[in-house]
C-alpha cells in the first residue's frame, strides 16, 4: 500500500496526478522547479501558472529540494520533460529510499540515444524492470482534475507493482488498468504525440473531418507496426494507452500537440509556434527519436517521416500533405495467408 508518494514535475499533468493520488489517500509531495510556484502552491493549494482555478487536496504539498520530496516515497513519479529526465535524474542519484517505485508519466522518446522512459529511469536509478512502472491513457489534466471520468493503463514486468501503482492511484473518477507490456504502453504514449501534431496542421488548413479520421486511423497502424518489431503486444496498442489515448490527443483543443500543428496549419512558423507554446509539445522532439526507432527496425513510417519534414526540415505543410497523399496505392493490411482446407474423412 503507497502511504507516500514524491511527484517530480509541477506541470499540468505532474499536478493532476498529484491530485489523484492524494484523493486516492496518498501524501504526496510535490516536486518543482521554480521556488516561487512551489511557494504559491503551498501558499494558495493551487497551481496558479498551470491549474489555477483548481483546489488542490490538503494533502499535497510542495518543495524545491528533490531529496526531501523522495524522503520516505513509496512511490516516485516522474512528469518532467522527456528530454530532460536523464540529467536530473543522474543528479538525483542516491536520494531515493530502498525499494522505491517509480512512475514515468512522461510521453516521450529520449532523442540521443532513441531509449524509452523506461529505460532511461533504470539506467539512472539502477532500479530493476519490477520497480519501474509507466501510466499511459486518455488523460487530459484539465479533465482529471475536475473529477471528470477517465480511464488509464499502469504498466510494469511485474504484475504486484502494477498493481500497487493501480490501488495508488484508483478514485471515483480515475480507473486504472493494469498491464505487463510496458513496451507497447510507452510507444503508444509517445507516437501519439507525434500523430496529433499533423492532425493539428490538417485542422489548421480547414482539410476537414476526412483527413483528420485517415491520420487517427492510419496512425496506430504505423504505430504497431513499430510496436511489434520491438516485442509490444498489438493489442495494448488498440486499447487505453494506445488508440484511447490517441483519440483524447487528436479531437481536444486541451492537446498542447495539437494545439502546436494547429497554429502551423493556421500559418505559423515552427518557430512562432514554439513562442506561443507554454507547455513542452514533446511530439515535437520525439519525432526525430521515432523516426530514428523505425529506421532501426526496418519499420515503414509515412506520417513520421512527414512530421519531421514540417517540423526540422523546413517543408511546407501543403505540399508535405500532398506528397503523403500521393504515395503509391496498396492495400489497407497485409494479406493473411490462408490455412489450408482439411478434407472431411469419406
Amino acid at each position: 500500500m503507497c502511504r507516500r508518494a514524491a511527484v517530480f514535475g509541477a506541470g499540468s499533468w505532474g499536478t493532476a496526478f498529484a491530485l489523484v493520488l492524494a484523493d486516492a489517500g496518498c501524501e504526496v509531495t510535490l516536486w518543482g522547479r521554480r521556488a516561487a510556484l512551489v511557494h504559491a502552491i503551498n501558499a494558495t493549494h493551487s497551481n496558479p501558472d498551470y491549474l489555477p482555478d483548481v483546489t488542490l487536496p490538503a494533502k499535497v504539498r510542495a518543495t524545491t529540494d528533490p531529496a526531501e520530496a523522495a524522503r520516505e516515497a513509496d512511490i516516485a513519479v516522474l512528469a518532467v520533460s522527456a528530454q530532460h529526465v536523464r540529467r536530473l535524474l543522474e543528479e538525483w542519484a542516491g536520494q531515493w529510499r530502498s525499494g522505491t517505485v517509480f512512475v514515468s508519466l512522461m510521453k516521450g522518446v529520449e532523442l540521443d540515444s532513441g531509449k524509452l522512459m523506461s529505460e532511461v529511469v533504470a539506467e539512472t536509478t539502477g532500479a530493476p524492470p519490477s520497480r519501474i512502472a509507466v501510466v499511459s491513457g486518455p488523460n487530459l489534466a484539465a479533465e482529471i482534475v475536475a473529477r471528470k471520468p477517465a480511464a488509464s493503463v499502469v504498466a510494469c514486468a511485474d504484475a504486484a507493482t502494477a498493481e500497487l501503482v493501480q490501488t495508488a492511484c484508483h478514485t471515483r473518477y480515475f480507473r486504472p488498468y493494469t498491464n505487463t507490456d510496458v513496451i507497447g504502453c510507452e510507444l503508444g504514449r509517445a507516437v501519439k504525440n507525434v500523430i496529433a501534431l499533423p492532425v493539428g496542421i490538417t485542422d489548421g488548413m480547414g482539410l476537414g473531418d476526412n483527413a483528420k479520421a485517415s491520420l487517427v486511423t492510419r496512425g496506430p497502424a504505423e504505430t504497431t507496426r513499430l510496436g511489434v518489431a520491438m516485442g509490444a503486444e498489438p493489442l495494448t496498442l488498440a486499447g487505453l494507452a494506445g488508440m484511447g489515448d490517441l483519440v483524447a490527443t487528436c479531437a481536444s483543443t486541451l492537446s498542447r500537440n495539437h494545439s502546436f500543428g494547429h497554429r502551423i496549419g493556421s500559418g505559423m512558423t515552427v518557430a512562432q509556434s514554439r513562442e506561443a507554446s507554454t507547455q513542452t509539445a514533446e511530439g515535437v522532439a520525439s519525432c526525430l527519436a521515432v523516426r530514428g526507432l523505425a529506421e532501426r527496425y526496418g519499420v515503414e513510417m509515412p506520417i513520421t517521416r512527414t512530421v519531421v519534414g514540417i517540423i526540422h526540415r523546413g517543408q511546407n505543410p501543403e505540399v508535405a500533405v500532398r506528397a503523403l497523399m500521393s504515395r503509391a496505392p496498396k492495400p489497407e493490411a497485409a494479406p493473411r495467408s490462408r490455412p489450408a482446407r482439411v478434407q472431411e474423412d469419406r
